[in-house]
């Protein structure tokens, strides 16, 4: 990337929020509110804004009702709103489509929405609005109980520009990193980070622009157990994808879940703090399979073959939904 990167003038603190496509919007509700433990903030007509017990914001994933499932645009959060107007004169130079979207979702400030050089929609914004901390509010606390969205996972054909774009343009520090043999050593998949932990993106090498799914942390390892039961007692057994099992990037404990919808979604707990963007990150070979799956089952293959649509914008700065994509993932890229 050329001069006057944008990490020397924007402070991006950490992922803010992740917006799912839903053609149910209240069934969607009931499933993430009653069945996984998310907490309704506010509604409109077109989208239920949740937070998880730990978040301070007004929301942090989104359902937006839509005619196909998939992923709307994910969101991060910078330090000051200042900050906004150089981040759009630098995506202006680069010749990003980029526009001023605040008006567009309910407690949000003034937000710079863009689609980057990977394809996907994102929003960047310093202020939003501030709601009631619910940790120790344990009598509003149900089903998983998420303590916060830690992360999305997305797909692009070429994962070292990815790489590339959020370390040496977006200031992301990479924990850990998936490569091939020297001397290309191309970066096949990255977890990228502002905030102290692992990741709060991963960028892989697939058929794109898609997303792979959303994390999110829960407490602690019985959690996760206490997941499965409940939504096998929902019935919704079929709908737990992979896992439990433990991956050996990131150490965390998981397991992979598709809503209503088809949207795919982890619960993650066990991951370490990272905090240093500058550090070294622990390098994987690209044929070692202990990246995936330190212990349990293999993924099923539609683990690797299936990921969720986004949207793009179109030529009035508007955003269209590009069609659901069916795609082959080699199993030696995914975490």
């Amino acid at each position: 990337m050329s001069a006057g990167r944008i990490k020397d003038i924007a402070n991006i603190q950490k992922l803010g929020h992740v917006e799912f496509r839903t053609t149910d919007l209240e069934r969607a509700r009931d499933f993430y509110v009653n069945l996984i433990g998310l907490h309704e903030t506010a509604r409109d007509d077109n989208r239920v804004y949740l937070r998880c017990t730990e978040d301070k914001q007004h929301h942090t994933f989104v359902l937006r009702k839509a005619d196909s499932a998939g992923v709307g645009h994910i969101g991060f959060v910078v330090a000051q709103d200042a900050e906004l107007d150089r981040m759009k004169s630098r995506f202006e130079q680069l010749g990003l489509p980029t526009r001023w979207a605040g008006n567009d979702m309910l407690g949000q400030g003034r937000t710079l929405r863009v689609q980057d050089p990977l394809g996907f929609i994102v929003d960047y914004y310093a202020e939003i609005e501030s709601v009631p901390w619910l940790v120790q509010h344990y009598h509003l606390h149900r089903g998983a109980s998420p303590t916060r969205i830690d992360h999305v996972n997305v797909l692009t054909p070429d994962a070292q520009a990815g790489y590339d774009w959020y370390t040496q343009e977006m200031g992301f520090g990479c924990a850990e990193l998936t490569e091939g043999d020297a001397p290309e050593k191309r970066v096949w998949a990255s977890w990228l980070f502002r905030k102290s932990t692992v990741h709060d993106i991963a960028v892989m090498t697939g058929a794109g622009p898609a997303a792979h799914h959303v994390g999110f942390s829960l407490g602690d390892p019985l959690s996760i157990i206490k997941a499965c039961d409940l939504l096998a007692g929902a019935g919704y057994a079929d709908s737990l994808e992979r896992g439990p099992a433990r991956h050996g990037i990131s150490n965390a404990l998981f397991v992979y879940v598709r809503d209503p919808d088809g949207n795919r979604f982890e619960l993650y707990t066990g991951d370490y703090l990272t905090g240093n963007t500058a550090a070294e990150p622990i390098r994987w070979h690209l044929n070692n399979p202990v990246r995936q799956t330190l212990w349990g089952a293999p993924p099923p293959r539609r683990w690797f073959e299936e990921a969720m649509s986004v949207e793009e914008f179109d030529g009035h700065g508007m955003k269209k939904t590009k069609p659901p994509l069916m795609q082959s993932v080699p199993s030696y890229v995914l975490d």
